[in-house]
């Protein structure tokens, strides 16, 4: 069984994440003031970075654990296979 997950799964997977925190950035810096780009934006951008990151590790957790499961089927075979060696 493959027990892998691509990077294709995880870009329709956080599809709506990654617009999310491209939104929240680029609001933090044009709402930042003049001379004060990094005082403004910094936390709000690292925030987002922050939550950004904890989603896609969640998808990730989330896609690799559904590869991992068995279906019933599945788990009929292997124990029947257990049970004759």
């Amino acid at each position: 069984m493959d027990d892998t997950i691509t990077k294709e799964q995880l870009k329709e997977l956080l599809a709506e994440d990654v617009e999310a925190v491209l939104e929240q950035v680029a609001k933090a810096m044009n709402e930042a003031r003049p001379g004060r780009i990094i005082d403004d934006s910094e936390e709000l951008v690292r925030e987002a970075a922050g939550e950004f990151r904890r989603r896609l590790f969640e998808k990730a957790l989330e896609l690799r654990s559904h590869s991992e499961a068995f279906s019933p089927s599945e788990r009929r075979e292997r124990r029947s296979d257990s049970l004759a060696e």
